[in-house]
């Protein structure tokens, strides 16, 4: 108790312990605030992918009996105004025995159809052939905010008979439901983000803690020479340190809640989050609130241990050891882990420790870092010209592991921000459709239906008043030769020119077999029907070569129905329309009403979903990188500032002896900012090394690298210039105070 009340009188009557006090309560509290959102992260992305697990096609229940389930199940994307619909069609003959996900109050029957709040609002507002029609049935319900990824998401379950749904539909035995799906790539998201966010906040927090660390480490030495004990100078640390810390944690306990619906507003797959996914246990919660503190208070009787083991030596702030040139080995046994587990990645527990590979790497940095401006400190020493650069340089050598405190965070913001810009450019590349067809065409892939498809959409089409029909295309395979196929369309001249990016050419002059390669004799060619049936082409059969509109597109060879041997006639597999923007949602009406939920892709439904997928991981790198940068700033100022009223009794004889304000500003500078530019640079090359890795995963590509990968080592330049302009002002502070307040 002794202990603590002389801690509490320190606080009270100390000035710059006060300041730091408060600092490291801030810090605490910003730390703390952080962290109860990042450990909510991959609950709360588990929660979302838990809400859609009946609408995962993978999550479905294919275990059971053997012949089949009693389920089928179509699931789809839609496309309205740039929004995704979810659609999952069904029908079953004795839905008794199902299980319904939570939010779904009854399996529709034929003719039934369950919407989200928001599609049912929507269509309501709208015409019926624009975008109702597309869910043929009566609206007999809603579905529930347990069956929605998000608040306003589009969704539709629809009933039919086991004769609409035909073959191409799965046959389950149940809806997928939580707990049989999760996400891969968002769980890894989540995680990375714990990370690169979780890190720059303890080192905020340690920044603040080590504020006037010099000052408090001598008045530790006096009491322990003047006969205190160990415990009681621990103590005294603790209770000093705890004021702040407990303030903190329990201040951004209370900051927690806003933070948590902040985090919900931001955007992602189409929407924002439901409120209760960021919470956690009240287990968690108090495990959050306990563990900063104590992290705190664990790194401040560390920081006294030098103290408690040799009081003299704390007493006359003896030269700390210079770190060992090994330290630079940790930096390639992290990468070696973190690759290793990268090539092996699989299952949750592989994402697990990929996340902890990644931590590796970046404490690698804190210890290379010291290591570096010791380094630059020698150089400074050596080569010195100016007498600034003399006084960083002994600063930089005599004590590198206080010098590169203060970049510590703005390397950890270079590495986030390089490996982020690389792969995201990456992922960008995958954008885009190779897709034959053109932007204008609606297609669906109906196999055995297709037929059937095309006749309900026609009638559809003419109940419109809309002039187009559909076209029905066969797929075949071509064999060249015994060892050389490939898939075909049997199409004519003028469909394709409808349809297809291509430029026909002389094809239509004479119809035949064409393709993108060079025309050659079709002698011996044989075209194959899927169901087995085939036959050779009439000899003479002419071929022609195609011109695609882009380098991008691949183009089936096309064979033209007068081509094909007398008694061919494959059944058509896929079902196509044009349309005009004018009519563009009631052609879609007319084949999604067709297809019974079959999935109709387009060009432009498909680069709209990259797009919105792209704005998605934008956005929450945008949030991250400043998040990571307003941390690493304010860290770098607060240990700038500190480390400039820990060595106030050397600044104040510096000046004493005639030694310019602005010499000691420059060398302050100097040595503030040299270490943050050498390592901001291998941060970035690290980055980017990182980065590769983590893009290889989502693309199973080479990286990309632009120089936008660049952009944060300049932003972290910038930072640490700017965090050691705080030196000035300090230095002038401590220059105006009398040295007798020591």
């Amino acid at each position: 108790m002794i202990a603590i009340r002389l801690a509490l009188r320190v606080v009270r009557h100390d000035r710059r312990t006060r300041t730091s006090a408060i600092l490291m309560g801030v810090g605490v509290a910003v730390a703390t605030t952080l962290m109860l959102v990042l450990v909510a992260l991959p609950g709360a992305a588990q929660s979302r992918v838990d809400r859609a697990a009946w609408q995962d096609p993978a999550a479905a229940d294919f275990v059971g009996e053997a012949g089949g389930g009693p389920m089928l199940m179509n699931i789809s994307e839609d496309r309205y105004d740039n929004r995704t619909i979810t659609r999952v069609d069904v029908a079953s003959t004795d839905p008794s025995g199902i299980e319904l996900p939570p939010g779904i109050d009854r399996f529709p029957g034929p003719g039934e159809v369950l919407m989200s709040p928001a599609l049912r609002e929507l269509a309501a507002g709208l015409p019926a052939s624009v975008l109702a029609d597309r869910f043929p049935g009566e609206v007999v319900g809603t579905l529930g905010t347990d069956a929605l990824t998000h608040p306003d998401q589009l969704a539709v379950l629809v009933g039919h008979t086991e004769a609409e749904l035909g073959g191409a539909a799965m046959s389950v035995f149940g809806f997928g439901l939580p707990g049989d799906s999760w996400d891969a790539s968002l769980d890894l998201l989540a995680g990375v983000g714990m990370v690169v966010l979780l890190v720059p906040s303890l080192v905020l927090v340690a920044s603040a803690a080590r504020l006037t660390a010099t000052r408090r480490e001598q008045r530790l030495a006096a009491l322990r020479l003047s006969g205190a004990t160990p415990r009681q100078v621990v103590g005294m640390v603790a209770g000093e340190n705890a004021i702040a810390a407990v303030g903190g944690a329990l201040l951004g306990l209370a900051l927690g809640p806003l933070a948590r619906w902040a985090a919900s507003h931001v955007p992602w797959q189409g929407g924002t989050w439901e409120p209760s996914d960021f919470t956690t246990s009240p287990v968690v919660t108090l495990a959050v609130v306990v563990a900063v503190p104590l992290l705190v208070l664990a790194a401040a009787v560390i920081g006294v241990w030098r103290v408690v083991r040799s009081p003299l030596g704390a007493a006359g702030s003896h030269r700390p050891r210079r770190p060992h040139w090994s330290r630079l080995l940790s930096l390639p046994a992290a990468a070696l882990v973190f690759f290793l587990l990268l090539r092996n990645l699989s299952g949750q527990l592989g994402v697990v420790l990929l996340i902890g590979a990644l931590g590796l790497i970046i404490a690698s940095s804190m210890l290379i870092g010291p290591f570096v401006t010791a380094a630059i400190g020698a150089l400074f020493s050596r080569s010195w010209r100016k007498p600034s650069v003399l006084l960083a340089g002994r600063r930089l050598r005599h004590d590198p592991k206080g010098a590169y405190r203060a970049s510590a965070g703005v390397v950890l913001a270079v590495f986030t921000g390089s490996m982020a810009l690389t792969v995201l450019p990456t992922i960008e590349t995958l954008a885009g459709s190779s897709s034959p067809y053109r932007d204008s065409t609606l297609y669906v892939y109906a196999d055995a239906q297709a037929d059937e498809v095309a006749d309900r959409a026609d009638a559809v089409l003419a109940r419109y008043g809309i002039a187009q029909r559909t076209e029905r295309i066969a797929t075949v395979e071509m064999r060249f030769d015994e060892n050389f196929g490939t898939e075909a369309y049997v199409l004519d001249c003028d469909a394709a020119a409808r349809l297809l990016r291509i430029d026909m050419g002389k094809a239509c002059a004479e119809p035949g077999v064409a393709d993108m390669v060079m025309p050659e004799s079709l002698d011996g060619a044989v075209v194959a029907s899927y169901d087995g049936a085939e036959a050779e082409l009439p000899e003479g059969t002419p071929r022609h070569r195609i011109e695609v509109e882009a380098s991008d597109i691949h183009v089936p060879v096309l064979i033209d129905p007068s081509a094909l041997p007398v008694g061919f006639d494959p059944e058509p597999t896929i079902v196509a329309v044009s349309y005009t923007p004018e009519n563009a949602d009631l052609v879609r009406t007319a084949l999604a009403s067709a297809a019974n939920g079959l999935q109709i892709e387009s060009v432009s439904s498909r680069l709209a979903s990259q797009q919105a997928e792209l704005a998605d991981l934008r956005r929450v790198t945008v949030i991250g990188l400043v998040l990571a940068a307003l941390l690493s700033g304010c860290s770098a100022a607060i240990t700038t500032a500190g480390s400039v009223m820990d060595r106030r009794r050397t600044f104040g004889a510096l000046l004493a002896a005639g030694t310019p304000v602005h010499m000691l500003g420059r060398a302050l500078r100097t040595e503030a900012a040299m270490p943050a530019l050498v390592a901001t640079v291998g941060a970035g090359a690290t980055g980017v090394a990182v980065g590769g890795g983590l893009a290889w995963i989502f693309t199973q590509s080479s990286p990309v690298v632009t120089p936008w990968a660049l952009a944060p080592v300049v932003v972290g330049a910038v930072t640490a210039l700017i965090a050691a302009s705080v030196c000035v002002p300090a230095l002038k502070r401590v220059s105006a105070e009398p040295l007798s307040d020591d």
